[in-house]
This record gives structure tokens, sequence and C-alpha cells, in this order.
């Protein structure tokens, strides 16, 4: 009989810690892969209407944006109304948005595309309009009913209060809102998000808000170092929307600010005007072996390997047994960079393909990977071990 009530308690703890085990997991089901889209912050602020989302959904389909991936069609700040309806519920903004966010989650819906939407972890959003915190179950269940795929969720106006429990409880309110939404938390790298962002969002900001320059695309990829480990598949570290196509830098820096963002796994959100891309800024964009590393399945996001001053390395492992090497150029003068298979961590072999991932050309190694890299530029390269014939 002691036996028995012996084996039925260590059953019963077992399987309870397993329940609890099980429950602490992070994860909806949902961004498997970083999340691949537009947003409409970086190029347009807060002067967004319906016709403009409308167009750039047109336009993400006409470029060939969406067959290359690309998913989302997320409305950034100033959307809203300045005040809620009779019920309590934030309502589309009725000079800029007429026919209000399901109408214009439905035309998204109906490219193929989805929508996001934005709020903040306050009373205010970034631009002062009305924002969910105290509202979590209302504004949750709102943009359910308005067929939102997507939640970017701001820190501004958040009087204060503890930054965990404000997006525990708008994560809560997802979880319970009928409807699958990707959460993106925008705390801007404030409190380590990465040590608990992964048990309530598919992504978080790593960083304050990107700016279209090389300097700023730098120093957010100095704050990147030595956060790897933290993302993989349904949570990936976020640093910030591309700024590619928007002016502020050349061709070969959108080239190495693309690049680097897909090394490191992240979201892949465009920040541009659709409409009216460059030849050179729609091959960026749409580079599929470049969108081939950030969407790998494996998740594995890329690491440093190697800093000389100017002149880094960066490696990413993929999920066929290849590794991804990318030369990073800092500085103003051409640079001739090497590595070996061995370093990035790949098996030893007779010899290697190698596939240069901008101009698309494959050719073989015995051992080392080199190259010419261009100032504010990279070189990135696709490495498979080969056996014998």
């Amino acid at each position: 009989m002691r036996r028995f009530l012996f084996l039925a308690i260590w059953v019963g703890l077992t399987l309870c810690n397993g329940w609890m085990l099980a429950s602490a997991q992070p994860g909806n089901g949902l961004a498997k892969t970083p999340p691949m889209g537009w947003n409409s912050w970086n190029h347009f602020g807060c002067d967004i209407n319906e016709n403009i989302i409308k167009e750039m959904a047109d336009a993400m389909v006409n470029s060939g944006m969406k067959d290359a991936g690309y998913t989302y069609i997320n409305i950034d700040d100033c959307w809203m109304d300045t005040v809620r309806d009779a019920q309590g519920r934030l309502q589309a903004d009725p000079k800029r948005f007429p026919h209000g966010i399901k109408w214009l989650a439905d035309y998204v819906h109906s490219k193929g595309l989805k929508l996001g939407i934005y709020s903040s972890a306050g009373t205010k959003t970034c631009a002062g309009y009305p924002a969910s915190l105290d509202h979590e179950e209302i504004d949750a269940k709102t943009f359910a009913s308005w067929g939102v795929d997507y939640l970017k969720y701001d820190n501004c106006y958040n009087q204060g209060r503890p930054l965990i429990e404000r997006y525990r409880a708008m994560q809560q309110a997802l979880a319970h809102c009928g409807r699958s939404i990707v959460f993106s938390i925008c705390e801007w790298g404030l409190e380590n998000p990465w040590e608990w962002a992964p048990q309530l969002g598919n992504l978080w900001r790593t960083t304050g808000d990107i700016r279209d320059s090389w300097e700023s695309v730098m120093s957010i990829l100095d704050q990147q170092v030595g956060l790897d480990k933290y993302a993989g598949p349904g949570h990936w570290n976020d640093p910030d929307m591309l700024e590619v196509g928007n002016g502020g830098m050349t061709t070969t820096e959108y080239r190495a600010h693309f690049s680097l963002w897909c090394i490191l796994a992240a979201p892949l959100i465009a920040g541009n005007d659709l409409r009216n891309m460059s030849p050179e800024t729609k091959e960026i964009l749409t580079n599929g072996d470049m969108i081939a590393v950030d969407q790998d399945p494996l998740g594995k996001e890329g690491y440093k390997l190697q800093d000389n001053g100017d002149e880094e390395i960066w490696v990413k492992e993929m999920s066929d047994g290849s590794r991804v090497v990318l030369f990073l150029n800092r500085g103003t003068q051409t640079a001739f960079m090497t590595t070996n298979a061995e370093q990035i961590g790949l098996p030893q072999a007779p010899h290697y393909r190698l596939r240069n991932l901008w101009s698309h050309k494959e050719s073989q190694t015995a051992w080392l990977i080199r190259g010419f890299v261009p100032p504010h530029g990279v070189l990135v390269f696709r490495v498979w071990p080969l056996s014998n014939g």
C-alpha cells in the first residue's frame, strides 16, 4: 500500500511539474521565422491615412516584395482618434481613416497580406494619442474584431509602473482575444528584454530608435553582440526597422544594413515608400539569397567571430549545415579580408562550395574564404562542405 501511495504521489508530482514546465514555455505558435513586412513610421511618421496604407499593400504585391516573403502591412502611431468611443474602445481617426481599421484590414487581407497596428503600454502613445495601459482586454478584443494580425506595443507615458507587469497584461489579453496576433514588444532595450520578453512576445526591441545613417546602423549593431543565445523560432531580437531606400545612406551602406539584419535573424520590416523604389532599393529588399539567410528555419542568430577594429567577421549557422560568413568593413578604405572553413565552424572537407550572396556567383575553395570589401560595405558568402567528386 505504501509503495502504491508513494508511486501515486511520484506520478502526481511528475505530472504537476511537467504541466508547470509546459505552461512556462514561451510562444503563441507565431513568428517561427522573423516577421517580414512594412511599417509606416520611418518614412511617413504621423503623416498617414488609409489611402497610403492601401497603396503600400498594392505596392508590396506589385513590386515583388510579397513574392519575396514580405507579409505584414503595419500601421504605426497616429492612426487613432483623440478619444475612445462611447463603449471605451479605441477608434480610428475619422478624417484619415474614414472607413475604419476593419475595412482596411479586409483590403489588406484581400491582397494575401496581413495587417499590423500600434499602441503603447502607457496612457498615451508616443505621439500623444490614447493608448492601452489598463485597457488591455478591451483593446486586444477590438484589434481581434478588426482582423489585426500584429501588434507593435510601445513604452511611452508608462506612468513609471513596472515594465514586465505592463507587457504581461497585454500578452494575457492577446492570448484570450480570440485571434492569433504577433506581439512585438517595443521597450527600447531598457531592461534587458531578451531575458524576460521571450516568455511574453514574439520579438522585442533591443535598442532605441534607428536613424537613417551609417552611424546609427553601426551603433545598433554593436549593441547586438552577445544576444544571439536569446533568439530562436517564435522569439527574436529586434534591432528596429529597416531604413533601406529612405535616402540617408549610400547603396553600399544600405546593402550592408540589410545583410547585417539578415545575419542577425532580425525582423525585416521595411520602412521606405514602396510606391517609389529605385531599382537598387528593390534589389536589396528582394534579394532571395539574403532573405533565405534571415528566414532559415533553424532560427540561429548570427554572432561576431572576429573584430579587428574597422574589420569584422560575422557567422550564421544554417539548417542545412552550411555557414554564412559576412565580412564587414566599417572603414573608409577598401579592405582585403580573410577567414577559413574551420574558423567559421565547418567540418573538414576536401573542398568547399562558396556562393556570393550579392553577385549570386559560385566558386570553390580548398580552405580559405576571402575577398575585397568596399568601404562601409560587406562581402557575404554561404559556404558548404563538399565531398570528393
